[in-house]
């Protein structure tokens, strides 16, 4: 389980940073940041903070609402068109570097999920799995998680054919069929497959 270890090991405001969204079909990447000021209340709220991938849609949502109560907290997202101009990697750098600028205050340090960074006011450090090792960074991965699954659903409602409210534009079954039946929309990543392919073949 996630915990402080990380964030105890430095002085000042620690923030932890992830993303979600890096890996579908369709849709924005996002980005979130958390800052936790008090590392000792409410140990069992802590204890439920894990991985965003681990946790159940309503186990997500009721925690969304305490690491904001608890956190300092920050969104940012990089666009479909921001990803095709820029590729998913930088767009990635792009939504985390927006998230840590949206927070109230700007921290000492910030932990990024992973093994790149993004170029911020502040200094960075990587954590390979940190959302599985660091209490901010599983954080700020179910904020994004949450965000961006929201930001899905409500383009299932203008799209309903890909089952956008329960894939998340990832590429199921259901999200393959319509888009070789119904063709691709203005939030599909013209540059994955198999979604390049449908266009080369349209």
């Amino acid at each position: 389980m996630p915990d402080f270890s990380h964030e105890i090991a430095h002085s000042g405001l620690v923030a932890g940073v992830d993303e979600a969204g890096r890996g579908p079909l369709s849709g924005p990447v996002v980005a979130a940041a958390v800052i936790y000021r008090c590392k000792s209340f409410d140990k069992e709220f802590f204890k439920k903070i894990d991985d965003s991938k681990k946790l159940k849609a309503e186990e997500r949502q009721y925690l969304v609402s305490k690491i904001r109560k608890h956190g300092l907290s920050g969104i940012g997202a990089a666009s479909v068109k921001e990803i095709e101009s820029y590729n998913i990697l930088n767009a990635t750098m792009l939504a985390m570097r927006r998230a840590v600028l949206a927070l109230p205050k700007i921290p000492s340090l910030a932990l990024i999920d992973g093994n790149k960074a993004p170029t911020l006011p502040c200094p960075t450090k990587t954590i390979i799995k940190g959302d599985t090792l660091s209490i901010s960074i599983a954080s700020a991965s179910i904020l994004a998680k949450v965000y961006r699954d929201n930001v899905m659903k409500a383009l299932d409602i203008r799209y309903p054919d890909y089952g956008w409210a329960k894939n998340a534009g990832y590429g199921t079954r259901q999200h393959i069929e319509a888009l070789e039946s119904k063709g691709i929309t203005p939030h599909h990543r013209k540059l994955f497959s198999p979604v390049n392919k449908i266009l080369s073949h349209s």
